[in-house]
């Protein structure tokens, strides 16, 4: 056990003499992430606790970087974190006795969480009692009523003191003012607490005293010690020679929780032999340890004992009061009550988020861990006993990790572009009958990953233009989709460079790379160019960016722009062609037959022949279709 010790100062409080130059801090173990320190209780705030960054070897970047912190712990207001130099110090007054009651040893636990990654540390504190209360009496004063005819060795139960400071510093003896009649006799009940037993030693004369007044003195073993006294008022009266007895030297019964006030618990008898008011006995209850005393009544005649006010498992779980039968002569007997609580399922669990990430990508591998929750249930055994579900339909799960921690983790992969957020209900329910349960609902966005690259509307594209066309002339728009999202969706539309007749197909036509709008770079000629077969690329702005292509068809249309051409006969200059026809030549002679050809298409390249000039039309014609 290491110790460290520390001089009194401003923000240290002092113990007794022996403890006057320092303060025990004492950190007891470090074992899987957890440590632990002892400290007394009253430290004023600010007062050091322990070096955590040293005692769980972490560094203070990393403490900050962490977003170091306290959570959980239903007492985590006493401490407080100062990730700057990497101490828990004080933050609030602590009363062991307020924080623990009776209980020892006396300890608070809460965890520290760091982040980026998820890391946590349990620390517990253990709160070390100081001699800060006096031995006290529920009355001031005792009165008993002794007959003188009390046989030596008779006893007389007293009240007992309360002391709620804990080990040396609780109530150590009692101590009876001198006197010539009684002797003081102390023991201690299974539980350790100390009771005081009044013994007669010599007997009472009323004649001589008829009123004794004596001082019972508690003192614990404090140093220095703390005391409380209780007067002692004896009247002494005649001929009551018999004490009650109870029939029991233990009473033992359960109540349950929440009972009603007035509810019946048990009864206690006691018995004198004497008669008349001599052997008429009445019940009180004895203060034994702080306010069990008060949970509790007892009617004084009969001995019933009932609820006085609510009792709660979650408190104590167990009562002992400590019940005093007297006759009307003063005379005495004490009986234990021991009173065992039963629990019911009166506490709902709770659930407290202790790290949750709103924002995940739909990449991340299944088992990455979402958030990080704390349940608890102040009942006990099923009762307290918990189950932790989510729905089944959702791709998560739930893992244990520490006691009443656990890790919700994802279970399959995601797809942003599917489901791109879940509204996650964890459900806590305890095992009591019936069961009670807790939900809270968790939210959790998936962000995009570039997964999809963008897809043209369809397979392939065509289109036509007409040659002679005015260039810049918009042609058509390509259209491509991409299920990803902002960026990663932002589609660019590009040429594929090929070469098109020796020339490159940008220098035919250009993409507007926003819109997949397609424009004539130049006018194209039919004669010289009949389509264009080119690749488009859609690519999305992702990183790195995918993409996709397609293949677009350029089909250019005829236009009637070129006359037809004469082969034959053949005419040079400006010369006439000549031509010989016999005078004996029959009607349907052929003189000759005309050859034209036209360099366009379709329509536009039929040809027809006519006479455009005669000197007599009545003597020769053409051929419409052949030329002739």
């Amino acid at each position: 056990m290491g110790i460290r010790q520390h001089r009194c100062g401003k923000w240290l409080m002092c113990w007794t003499r022996t403890w006057e130059m320092f303060i025990f801090v004492v950190m007891l173990s470090t074992i899987n992430g957890q440590i632990r320190y002892s400290i007394p209780e009253e430290m004023k705030k600010g007062s050091f606790i322990g070096n955590v960054a040293q005692d769980l070897g972490l560094d203070l970047k990393r403490l900050r970087s962490g977003r170091a912190r306290i959570v959980a712990g239903e007492n985590n207001q006493y401490t407080e974190l100062n990730t700057d130099k990497g101490i828990l110090v004080v933050s609030e007054r602590i009363d062991r006795e307020e924080l623990c009651g009776d209980v020892t040893p006396c300890s608070f636990s809460f965890e520290i969480i760091l982040e980026n990654p998820i890391e946590m540390h349990r620390v517990t504190v253990e709160i070390l009692d100081i001699n800060d209360h006096a031995p006290t009496f529920k009355n001031n004063v005792i009165n008993l009523e002794i007959s003188e005819s009390a046989t030596t060795g008779s006893h007389f139960d007293l009240e007992s003191a309360y002391d709620p400071d804990a080990g040396i510093h609780s109530l150590q003896n009692y101590v009876l003012s001198p006197n010539d009649n009684f002797v003081l006799k102390q023991h201690s009940n299974a539980d350790g607490i100390k009771l005081a037993v009044m013994i007669l030693q010599k007997p009472l004369d009323r004649e001589l005293n008829p009123h004794l007044s004596l001082k019972l003195i508690a003192v614990d073993g404090g140093n220095p010690q703390r005391s409380g006294t209780v007067n002692i008022k004896i009247t002494v009266i005649d001929v009551n020679d018999n004490r009650p007895v109870f029939n029991q030297s233990l009473y033992t019964a359960k109540v349950t929780e929440n009972t009603p006030i007035g509810t019946y618990i048990t009864t206690v008898n006691a018995s004198d032999a004497d008669s008349g008011s001599n052997g008429l006995v009445t019940y009180s209850v004895s203060n034994v340890n702080g306010k069990s005393g008060e949970l509790f009544a007892i009617d004084s005649l009969s001995g019933k004992i009932t609820v006085a006010d609510n009792i709660d498992f979650e408190k104590d779980k167990k009562y002992e009061i400590r019940v005093i039968a007297k006759d009307q002569g003063g005379l005495s007997d004490g009986t234990k009550v021991v009173i065992e609580v039963t629990d019911i399922n009166d506490n709902a669990p709770v659930i407290n988020i202790m790290s949750h990430s709103s924002l995940i990508s739909e990449d991340v591998p299944p088992g990455t861990t979402v958030a990080v929750f704390n349940v608890k249930d102040a009942d006990s055994e099923r009762n307290g006993q918990i189950t932790c579900s989510i729905d089944s339909n959702l791709p998560f799960k739930i893992q244990s990790s520490l006691t009443n921690y656990y890790n919700l983790l994802s279970d399959a992969p995601f797809d942003r572009e599917t489901k791109p957020e879940y509204n996650i209900t964890i459900t806590a329910t305890d095992s009591g009958l019936p069961p009670l349960s807790t939900k809270t609902t968790l939210h959790l966005k998936i962000s995009d990953v570039n997964d999809n690259p963008p897809l043209f509307t369809k397979p392939n594209y065509s289109a036509y233009i007409i040659e002679n066309n005015v260039p810049g002339m918009s042609i058509f728009s390509l259209s491509a989709r991409d299920s990803d999202w902002n960026q990663n969706a932002r589609i660019s539309y590009f040429l594929e460079e090929t070469q098109v007749s020796g020339s490159p197909v940008s220098s035919y036509v250009s993409i507007n790379s926003e819109t997949g709008l397609l424009h004539a770079v130049r006018s194209f000629d039919y004669e010289q160019i009949k389509q264009l077969v080119f690749t488009v690329k859609a690519q999305d702005g992702g990183s790195p960016p995918l993409s996709s292509n397609v293949t677009v068809t350029l089909i250019i249309q005829d236009q009637n722009d070129n006359p037809p051409q004469v082969l034959y006969p053949v005419q040079t200059g400006g010369s006439v062609v000549a031509e010989m026809v016999p005078r004996s030549a029959d009607v349907g002679y052929l003189v000759t037959k005309v050859v034209a050809v036209d360099v366009d298409s379709g329509q536009n390249a039929w040809l027809s022949y006519k006479l455009q000039k005669a000197t007599d039309r009545a003597l020769f014609e053409v051929g419409l279709q052949n030329g002739e």
